[in-house]
């Protein structure tokens, strides 16, 4: 019996690490999640299967081989016309449940339509656990070896969200394994993410008059957030404090640019993600109430000590100086780490071609983060290796296929000639305070942005 043929239909065989079908084998028998080998508490679900109970199958041109090993679950599809290039995918946050899984990539079907195989893992934990996706993704290019038989002549590193801070200390924690990067809405300031979630918080707190405690249990902070909420008009008509958070917030996300009216009514409308906390969204990820260790670092990552808060460009106003005054001001007792233990750090030292896409209204994973990381690559002296691309869109990780395939294709095209596709200057301010920013690469329109490009 050719194993690489065969459905995986019994658990010890997911155990093994065995491999799945293509499409003309015996259909796929989802399998109940099986205990992890390494953490205990967690479960594996069957990566042969999508997490609703549907049979994941190749397409008619490729076979996908799936398994578990190490505590993780990996899914492999190989296209038969294969150019030898691998893909490998990072997914984003799951929350903090125990049941690992694994999801395909956005670009599935445009990878095999182009000769790419690609890999993705469940890694062994959730959380905000940076560290383990580097190390289960990093591992899918040796297991993509052992099950198929074949090496990838190259490597390419992807990512959404969480997925895209695991694709950029991937390239740099393993500079050679990697030929190219294209993290996509991602967290490419590491602890710099859980500042503007903390910056978000304090001066909301501040314009409304209420003093916000650092840590805070779920239930006093919802009475804090009762009275901020009021207090700016949010679910409303936008009182003098909350327009002037709204500028705040506008200048802490990626400064001024198009669409933003539209994005702060849509994340305000938005609910926390925590069914339990009646709050809009950016109120439910305030790191009080983690003591801003992110679930996964030792101590508090956030500080604000030294942060100046803008509603205005130009000369600080006396109001502005009245803010911060009053602004709660943090202090870090952790900080991003130089392993992968915590949260790593992104130095921002590629060795590879990287290239971006972020939405210009996401308000959950700033359009800043795209910012921070360009500026660190400069410093490096790795500024011509980043490329960013701004999306009118408000979601996060709203993208249209068009835009995903146009960015991954560019980039393969980057790693193939050595010439630098085109980009955004998200560093100029003027530039990206501009009506037309973000039409260059936005395929599509989205009504909640606001402002349809000519």
């Amino acid at each position: 019996m050719d194993l690489k043929r065969t459905s995986i239909l019994l658990v010890p065989a997911l155990l093994l690490g065995l491999v799945t079908a293509p499409a003309a084998a015996a259909p796929v028998v989802c399998a109940a999640p099986v205990p992890s080998a390494t953490q205990p508490g967690y479960t594996v679900a069957d990566p042969a299967c999508d997490l609703n109970g549907t049979p994941f199958t190749a397409s008619a041109s490729s076979r996908v081989y799936t398994g578990i090993r190490d505590g993780a679950a990996y899914r492999i599809e190989v296209p038969e016309a294969w150019n030898g290039q691998l893909v490998v995918f990072a997914h984003g946050y799951r929350g903090t449940g125990k049941v690992v899984s694994v999801d395909s990539p956005d670009l599935r079907a445009h990878y095999v339509a182009e000769g790419f195989a690609w890999a993705a893992s469940s890694y062994q934990t959730n959380g905000y656990d940076v560290g383990q996706g580097v190390r289960d993704s990093y591992a899918l290019i040796d297991r993509f070896r052992q099950v198929t038989g074949r090496s990838a002549r190259s490597v390419v590193m992807t990512g959404k969200s969480m997925g895209g801070h695991i694709t950029a200390v991937a390239i740099e924690e393993h500079p050679r394994a990697f030929t190219g990067a294209m993290p996509y809405c991602g967290v490419l300031g590491d602890t710099e993410l859980f500042d503007y979630f903390l910056d978000a918080g304090v001066t909301a707190a501040a314009l409304a008059g209420v003093e916000p405690s650092f840590p805070v249990e779920p239930g006093p902070w919802q009475a804090e957030v009762d009275r901020i909420v009021p207090a700016l008009g949010l679910k409303g008509t936008l009182t003098g404090a909350g327009r002037t958070w709204s500028s705040v917030v506008e200048r802490r996300s990626g400064g001024v640019r198009p669409g933003f009216a539209g994005a702060f009514s849509y994340w305000n409308a938005a609910p926390a993600s925590d069914p339990a906390l009646k709050m809009p969204f950016l109120f439910g990820v305030y790191p009080g109430l983690t003591g801003g260790t992110a679930g996964i670092a030792d101590g508090n990552v956030t500080d604000n000590r030294f942060a100046f808060y803008r509603s205005t460009d130009g000369w600080p106003t006396a109001a502005e100086w009245q803010l911060n005054a009053r602004v709660k001001r943090v202090r870090a007792t952790d900080r991003a780490s130089a392993g992968l233990d915590g949260i790593p750090r992104v130095d921002g030292r590629p060795r590879v071609p990287v290239l971006s896409l972020h939405d210009l209204g996401d308000l959950f994973v700033p359009f800043s983060m795209e910012q921070i990381y360009a500026q660190r690559a400069a410093r490096n002296g790795r500024a011509q290796l980043f490329v960013s691309r701004a999306i009118r869109g408000v979601g996060h990780c709203d993208f249209t296929q068009p835009e995903l395939q146009q960015g991954f294709d560019d980039l393969m095209t980057w790693v193939r000639t050595g010439r630098r596709p085109g980009g955004d200057a998200i560093l100029d301010r003027r530039a990206v305070a501009a009506p037309g920013f973000g039409c260059r690469w936005t395929v599509g329109t989205r009504a909640a942005f606001g402002p349809a490009c000519g």
